[in-house]
């Protein structure tokens, strides 16, 4: 194969129409934009203008409140964690902290804090250490044998 033997699948493109070519195309003169106006103009952004009645993304009314210091915690799930641990990216029988997890490439970042949560099942025995963590996770380890310390209280604690 040829970069000149390249081609489309056919049917798969449509040929743009070419305003403003004539009156013979079917879209000379005003192109399909009618006669004077602001839309027959080039730079027009009226999107969600209703002609002068509220639009009605401002009649809905506004929910919720995002609290601007909040907490952005990362997050990691036992399965993960011992998914991990089965490929040799993290030793269990080290401590485990919020650096070895983004070392071993288990988070991408920690952000401010990292909080542990009980999806899948732990089956090695493990020393946590992370800023947060449910109360499913902390007594999945403790089940499993390990322990879990907490460095800070969670977000929502924290926010509160």
């Amino acid at each position: 194969m040829k970069l000149n033997e390249l081609a489309d699948n056919p049917g798969s493109t449509k040929k743009l129409m070419r305003v403003g070519r004539g009156v013979g195309s079917g879209k000379g003169k005003t192109c399909g934009r009618g006669v004077k106006g602001q839309k027959s103009r080039g730079g027009v952004s009226i999107n969600g203008f209703e002609g002068g009645q509220m639009p009605l993304h401002m009649r809905m009314p506004k929910r919720g409140f995002t609290p601007p210091a909040r907490k952005r915690m990362s997050w990691i799930n036992l399965g993960s964690l011992q998914k991990a641990i089965d490929n040799k990216r993290i030793d269990a029988k080290a401590e485990i902290n919020e650096d070895a997890l983004v070392a071993a490439g288990v988070l991408r970042r920690k952000k401010d804090g990292v909080r542990l949560l009980a999806r899948g099942e732990l089956k090695a025995k493990v020393n946590i250490v992370v800023t947060g963590a449910s109360a499913a996770a902390v007594a999945a380890v403790g089940k499993a044998g390990g322990a879990v310390k907490l460095l800070g209280p969670p977000a929502a604690e924290a926010a509160a």
